[in-house]
């Protein structure tokens, strides 16, 4: 556990490697790169998610998700924006965006297709209200498993500049499409696992979605779903003994 590293030289060395690998991922969704064809696949949709009983704030609320994904030349870029807007009138927004470097693509190659498919040098950068902002960077692994669209492992090293000390990180997401009953679903998800950072303990969120293809009824396979988002969230915020578990509904409208 690196709960316990001082924030200086470890801090300046997080920041430097961050902002690096942020600047990179903010590169590639320029349009010059996008016209000389560095930016090689993108997709966005919309989300909206509807759950009750949230712990640490406003019981029932509603949450509109915006997420971009790309490929390009040497990596990729996943980034979310969540709008939160409580029953009792709170608002918040959050967001996170997550630019990676292929080790395979650096050195001239391309993603191999036996169980390690790519190792990434990986950051995170996360955004909230009142300041809130973390700082992560790391290692990711991703996995070639059968029926499995991507499996993503990362470990990281994460610091919150608002507590003392910094801790590890452990981040694995997922997309898996199935078939029930004549019907096409998409099982996704992520799940972060952090250590204890300042007067924070260590916390586990687990958020795995089911969703229902429903534009395949009206021959737009992909384009929207149905479903339940489940989070699971033990220790929120790393506030011991806080417990959050929510099933939420959820629509996910694909734009691209």
């Amino acid at each position: 556990m690196l709960s316990g590293v001082n924030t200086g030289k470890g801090f300046v060395m997080l920041r430097t490697i961050a902002a690096g690998l942020l600047s990179i991922g903010m590169l590639s969704q320029t349009p010059v790169l996008a016209q000389d064809g560095l930016v090689q696949w993108h997709s966005e949709n919309l989300q909206l998610l509807r759950g009750t009983d949230y712990e640490l704030g406003d019981r029932e609320r509603t949450i509109i998700t915006f997420e971009h994904a790309n490929r390009w030349a040497y990596g990729d870029v996943f980034l979310f924006t969540d709008f939160t807007f409580g029953d009792d009138g709170q608002t918040a927004v959050y967001g996170e965006i997550t630019p990676r470097l292929s080790l395979a693509r650096l050195t001239g190659g391309e993603p191999g297709q036996g169980f390690i498919r790519d190792v990434l040098l990986a950051g995170n950068y996360e955004r909230g209200e009142q300041g809130l902002q973390r700082y992560l960077a790391g290692v990711a692994v991703d996995l070639n498993v059968e029926g499995f669209r991507f499996l993503r492992t990362h470990a990281y090293y994460r610091d919150d500049p608002a507590r003392p000390g910094s801790t590890w990180q452990a981040t694995i997401v997922w997309n898996r499409p199935i078939e029930l009953a004549g019907q096409s679903f998409l099982t996704e998800g992520f799940a972060d696992i952090a250590g204890a950072e300042g007067n924070g303990v260590a916390n586990q969120l687990y958020v795995p979605r089911l969703l229902w293809d429903a534009g395949a009824v009206y021959d737009r396979p992909g384009r929207v779903f149905l479903g339940v988002e489940w989070q699971y969230w033990n220790n929120k915020f790393g506030v011991e003994g806080v417990t959050e578990n929510v099933a939420q509904l959820q629509l996910k409208w694909v734009l691209n």
